[in-house]
């Protein structure tokens, strides 16, 4: 059986915090570049190299208050991720670049962006990684709006979504527990699993709700999950190995090679 790890973590676009008074005294941050900021990013790709696939979320595609460092591109580079790709969702020019991010050993045949319904800012990306029996495995990265109404919509966005896709997973910050009517409505119309209370993420100091996921169709197994003890934001990452259908196999090797490094091309809806 072929396993593929893989890892959900919203970076804070490399802010760590430590305590809910640090949203207050850490504001400026978020506007402006700061020392420790590379030195979380860097310690954060520590982690991020041992896996197979990553799913980020509120990272910085380029702006001031990351100095101008595409984060995507520099985790990548880390970690030793032969290929990455970027969604900005919030283009806020110079001063800010909100986005979801790939990395990954398996270089995606087709990626998709797609606009999350609510006010503008919110995404998902979806990337389609080749398989031997001639379908993909789609791997979908989201960031979900924190109202209600919106995340409804969103969801069921994503129950749309679900529906094309023989083998997904879906990962990402949903902003919203396991015991959300909404998910648990996505959950179970479309037989996804993976949904599990245990899983807890936030704040990352006192970790009390879970509001990163990852979910995955039926035909994939869940070889583990956990969350992982590494507080450099202000999520938890989470965890969780997943296993192929038998004898299905990626076409492509997985590698920790940079012989082949770069932003991956995308054809965006």
């Amino acid at each position: 059986m072929q396993q593929l790890n893989l890892l959900s973590y919203n970076v804070q676009a490399g802010i760590h915090s430590r305590q809910y008074s640090d949203y207050f005294t850490n504001s400026w941050k978020h506007l402006l570049p700061h020392p420790e900021q590379l030195v979380n990013l860097t310690r954060i790709a520590q982690l991020l190299c041992q896996f197979d696939l990553i799913g980020l979320q509120e990272v910085d595609a380029g702006s001031l208050r990351s100095a101008y460092i595409d984060q995507v591109q520099y985790l990548a580079r880390l970690g030793a991720f032969p290929h990455w790709y970027r969604q900005i969702n919030r283009n806020l020019g110079l001063f800010a670049q909100h986005s979801n991010g790939l990395l990954c050993r398996l270089r995606p045949h087709h990626i998709v962006e797609h606009r999350l319904p609510g006010l503008p800012g919110r995404g998902a990306v979806v990337a389609e990684l080749p398989l031997t029996d001639g379908s993909d495995l789609a791997v979908a990265i989201v960031h979900l709006a924190l109202g209600g109404r919106a995340q409804r919509q969103q969801l069921d966005y994503l129950m749309q979504l679900a529906t094309q896709h023989a083998h997904l997973v879906l990962m990402g910050d949903f902003n919203c527990g396991c015991h959300s009517k909404g998910l648990r409505a996505l959950v179970q119309h479309t037989g996804m699993h993976g949904l599990d209370c245990a899983l807890k993420t936030f704040p990352s100091w006192r970790p009390r709700h879970t509001l990163d996921h990852i979910l995955v169709s039926g035909a994939l197994r869940v070889v583990n999950a956990r969350v992982i003890n590494y507080a450099l934001s202000d999520h938890l990452p989470l965890s969780m190995t997943i296993e192929l259908p038998p004898n299905v196999h990626f076409v492509e090797t997985l590698t920790h090679s940079m012989s082949r490094t770069g932003e991956i091309d995308a054809n965006n809806t």
